[in-house]
């Protein structure tokens, strides 16, 4: 296969990163990355309309010019066997028929753009809930207001000029992928995690209005959805058959580049925010407090249960922003993490909570918000800054603890993706709150070489995933093993933490300060099925 490549395109929060992989060799020979123009809009669109408080919007046509760009950049005269991408989620947005983007056609309406992960319709959220219903079974019995079907409640109650021009609402990543084939090839994992969909039920009804017709029957992932269309193919001069995969979640996207592709193993993706996968060959009844599980949708064959935390690198990344030690964000990472390892843990006679941008496991509630307890006339700003590295953790260990109490075998725990790569610091911590051995895999563009393996296995040019990850997957790891000593002293503060997160009067607190209160919409009782629903639209 000399001369034959693959690609892989991870959109992520603000850029995509592109890798192009040498089919033959299984070694990535180039990479690149693309800004998005207009970043997240959370103050205002780009014709100046205001916007309200809590909203995280980005414009697709961002998405293509970045796409566009590392397609040349890494394609051109060059013969692409396979094209695979991943995007965050959940980040619909409401499209005519054809795909065309409603923002392109209302450009001064906020509800027409593509609603980021981050952007949270809570009490949305709420009202479904409340409701109640069996397809929330497999989610804990509650949506979180960052997925899709309380986005789609949110546009038809608060834009129904919008919802009524939507002929289909779609995740961001099969709209990118609508946009490269000409065709509307929908990934199952979407459409499970983030809009309830089942292979016996199909998707809840009677949510909002119109939203059955407005989604699509989905693909298990490896999937080829078609070829890149021939004007992407002037634009970039991409040779080749270039088939085209599926999207997937872009956390999802790691586990084959990670050699991720058997049950009892924890994947936990360190990003801006953090997802935590749990594969299993067999199913057990979702743990209390995980967010959801499906089958097929991330891997064939496997069961796949999701947990995360919604501010992880953000988290850090406010930190050093607000609180800079050095010329640029680099610098000031570097100085904080040197003086942070040199406290051992409890120094800092702090603990904190780690919801600055809400909480998924186990509440499930984006009103939560972050909170440090323990200040002192001594506290220094190394001391909060390694507190909330901590608070991460033990957040990660929350969510494995409650993954262990459910059932699920975790023999395996690997950290991945650019905030484990970067900051070694964080992962030892990790590792010492945990009391585990943690492995590192060493490949780089961990994200975007998954989604390129999940192109391969579209296009035939790898039998399955198992091989995939052998081929084009990492070679080598990192292990971190926990310190006995500071695995004991964390276990007192990782109690307080617990404490802390148990609180009932505390995040009753926090909902009524935040940003996005507010109660529910209304909800009636039908006839029908003497249940409440929630009215939308």
């Amino acid at each position: 296969m000399d001369g034959r490549y693959l690609i892989g395109l991870d959109f992520g929060t603000l850029s995509v990163r592109g890798v192009l992989i040498d089919a033959g060799s299984g070694v990535a020979v180039d990479h690149h990355a693309s800004p998005y123009r207009h970043g997240v809009m959370s103050g205002s669109l780009p014709q100046g309309t205001p916007l309200p408080p809590g909203f995280a919007l980005q414009d697709p046509g961002d998405y293509l010019t970045a796409a566009e760009e590392v397609l040349a950049r890494l394609g051109r005269d060059r013969h692409i066997l396979a094209i695979g991408l991943d995007f965050t989620a959940s980040s619909p947005l409401p499209t005519t028929t054809d795909g065309t983007p409603l923002s392109a056609l209302m450009p001064g309406e906020p509800h027409a753009y593509v609603k980021l992960w981050k952007h949270s319709a809570q009490r949305y959220a709420d009202a479904i809930n409340a409701a109640g219903g069996a397809f929330l079974d497999d989610f804990g019995g509650r949506l979180s207001g960052e997925w899709l079907l309380a986005k789609a409640a949110e546009i038809a109650a608060e834009a129904p000029d919008v919802w009524a021009a939507a002929d289909r609402f779609m995740e961001a990543g099969d709209w990118m992928v609508l946009r490269l084939t000409g065709r509307e090839a929908r990934n199952l994992g979407f459409a499970a995690y983030k809009a309830q969909y089942s292979a016996a039920a199909g998707y809840p009804p009677g949510i909002v209005p119109g939203l059955e017709a407005r989604l699509a029957r989905p693909l298990p992932a490896g999937s080829p959805a078609g070829e890149l269309t021939d004007d992407w193919r002037r634009r970039t001069g991409i040779l080749g058959p270039a088939t085209v995969a599926v999207a997937i979640i872009d956390s999802h996207a790691v586990l084959p580049a990670v050699g991720a592709v058997e049950g009892g193993t924890m994947v936990g993706a360190l990003g801006t925010s953090a997802g935590y996968l749990f594969l299993a060959e067999r199913r057990v009844p979702l743990p209390v407090g995980l967010e959801g599980v499906a089958h097929g949708g991330s891997l064939p064959n496997l069961w796949l249960y999701e947990a995360g935390q919604a501010a992880f690198g953000d988290l850090l990344a406010w930190f050093v922003r607000t609180f800079p030690r050095g010329p640029d964000l680099s610098a000031s990472f570097a100085a904080y993490n040197a003086e942070a390892a040199t406290l051992a843990p409890g120094d800092n006679h702090l603990v904190g909570l780690d919801w600055w941008n809400g909480n998924r496991v186990p509440h499930a509630d984006s009103r939560l918000s972050g909170l440090l307890m323990g200040f002192g006339l001594d506290t220094t700003a190394a001391g909060i800054y390694r507190a909330l590295m901590e608070a991460l953790c033990y957040g990660t260990r929350r969510v494995l603890e409650l993954a262990n109490a459910g059932g699920l075998d975790t023999r395996r725990l690997v950290m991945t993706s650019g905030l484990a790569e970067t900051n070694p610091l964080l992962v030892a911590i990790m590792a010492d709150v945990l009391g585990r051995e943690i492995e590192l895999p060493t490949i780089a563009h961990a994200t975007a070489s998954g989604a390129a393996i999940h192109g391969a296995v579209a296009a035939g040019v790898v039998a399955d995933f198992k091989e995939g990850a052998a081929r084009f997957g990492a070679r080598s790891r990192r292990m971190f093993t926990p310190d006995s000593q500071r695995s004991a002293r964390y276990e007192l503060l990782f109690s307080a933490y617990c404490q802390m997160a148990d609180l009932a009067p505390v995040r009753a607190a926090m909902r009524r300060i935040g940003p996005q209160g507010g109660a529910a919409p209304d909800i009636r009782v039908t006839a029908a099925t003497a249940k409440p629903k929630p009215t939308f639209g």
